[in-house]
């Protein structure tokens, strides 16, 4: 741990300096401003003992130049000379503590020791913030990812109820924590909360918690995903499975901004934004009646659907890349390559388990293939083979119907594999530019 002590008296200096490297520290000092901010710089400090009042500077001033330029840096300001007013600024621009003239050493080191605590809580943290949001990320570069971060980007800064909707596997979680990432409740909690994996009974004691004594086996109180969530984003993934008796409750908190725990009467305020999110079409529930319609328009204020994966192919070999580094390192295994012809097979692949079986196939494909060079014939190896569309070859059309769907799907997935570029295309397919067009046209494909 290095300390940088800065203080227009020498003796002060030193006296610090000696002790503290008798505790084991990395310590230097500066007697003016200058000659400080040089050392902040070659230095690197982790803390500072910054005076308030230097030579012909103001500590303070000196302070808020180095906030600006490392906000995680720790400074203790140290003065004889200041009241109340100069402490509360220090706090004001950052500082971590204050302390007064003539120095008390034991309280020195004790302040220090409090400080490096913090200082190593605020790393891990800042670590796994970092994870966090790695975790999170919405990998590729196609039109519809750009036109999903786009959205995403205009809606987060309101507080607007959000429907997610997209078949499993296209990231909706994803995008509820972009949203939350992105709103001015990005340092407030990230709650999640599934349904379908939540047993029908249990589900209002996790959303709302529950008192003591509330119902068998309540031996103390507990708050509920709702409460934990205040200030911050409640995500309700797969909305749909959610039963009737907590879909009205879940409405009041909508409407009021209130709840109560299971077994209490005392109603608590909460503020929260909703995101909401299901793969099943919430309007077949609401005419069936398991889902209720005054809930469906609260929520679907701001509809958002996720693409699968079949629908921007091209950003496949990212996602592939992204997971391979991934499980490399999680694994401890070495980086893998993947030859142009394995990306592809992968690009023609369906993936109706979208990026999430993508995903899978990647670390399936990292535990059970020990080569580092994988080959097209390696996923076989693994039982993996293109899927069929049954529907298509089974279903009773006109030839000449037929053969349009059939035009269409196809040209539109090789155009997709060649990042819609058409003279490639056309070469990829033994065809004339002039003459594909001409077909694509026809097809109205854009």
């Amino acid at each position: 741990m290095k300390i940088l002590i800065i203080d227009d008296e020498m003796n002060i200096c030193l006296t610090l300096k000696n002790i503290l490297e008798d505790e084991g520290y990395e310590c230097d000092f500066a007697l003016d401003s200058k000659k400080g901010m040089n050392k902040f710089d070659s230095m690197t400090p982790d803390i500072i003992l910054l005076d308030v009042r230097l030579d012909g500077a103001n500590g303070i001033d000196l302070l808020k130049d180095m906030k600006k330029l490392r906000k995680d840096i720790i400074v203790i300001m140290i003065s004889g000379h200041s009241g109340i007013k100069e402490a509360v600024q220090s706090i004001k621009y950052g500082a971590y503590d204050f302390l007064e003239k003539p120095l008390s050493l034991t309280k020195v080191k004790i302040i220090l020791k409090k400080a490096i605590e913090f200082y190593n809580i605020a790393k891990d943290y800042s670590r796994l913030k970092t994870d966090e949001n790695e975790k999170y990320k919405i990998i590729g570069n196609s039109e519809p990812i750009k036109e999903l971060l786009s959205l995403i980007d205009r809606i987060a800064a309101s507080d607007s109820k959000v429907l997610v909707r997209g078949e499993s596997g296209t990231g909706k979680e994803l995008v509820a924590y972009a949203i939350h990432h992105r709103s001015n409740r990005r340092d407030k909690p990230f709650v999640k909360f599934n349904s379908a994996a939540i047993p029908t009974e249990l589900i209002e004691s996790e959303l709302f918690g529950y008192e003591k004594g509330a119902f068998t086996g309540a031996v103390g109180c507990k708050s509920g995903k709702i409460e934990q969530a205040h200030g911050g984003t409640l995500f309700l993934d797969e909305i749909g499975d959610m039963g009737i008796k907590a879909q009205s409750k879940i409405l009041r908190v909508i409407q009021e901004g209130e709840f109560e725990r299971v077994g209490s009467n005392k109603t608590q305020k909460i503020d929260i934004r909703l995101i909401a999110a299901t793969h099943k079409n919430l309007e077949d529930l609401v005419q069936k009646g398991e889902f209720r319609e005054d809930l469906y328009y609260r929520l679907n204020v701001i509809p958002i659907t996720t693409p699968p994966l079949r629908h921007h192919p091209e950003d496949i070999p990212l996602l592939v890349e992204y997971f391979s580094n991934h499980f490399s390192n999680e694994l401890k295994l070495p980086l893998k390559e993947f030859l142009p012809e394995t990306i592809s097979e992968f690009r023609s692949w369906e993936f109706r388990g979208n990026i999430r079986e993508l995903r899978n196939f990647i670390e399936r494909l990292y535990i059970l293939i020990p080569k580092v060079i994988i080959e097209p014939a390696d996923i076989n190896n693994l039982g993996i083979t293109k899927q069929p569309d049954s529907n298509f070859w089974n279903e009773a059309l006109s030839l000449k119907d037929k053969r349009k769907e059939f035009e269409t799907k196809y040209l539109s997935i090789q155009l997709k594999m060649n990042d819609g570029n058409i003279s490639r295309t056309a070469k990829a397919l033994d065809l004339q530019v002039s003459n594909l067009s001409r077909k694509l046209k026809e097809l109205n494909i854009n």
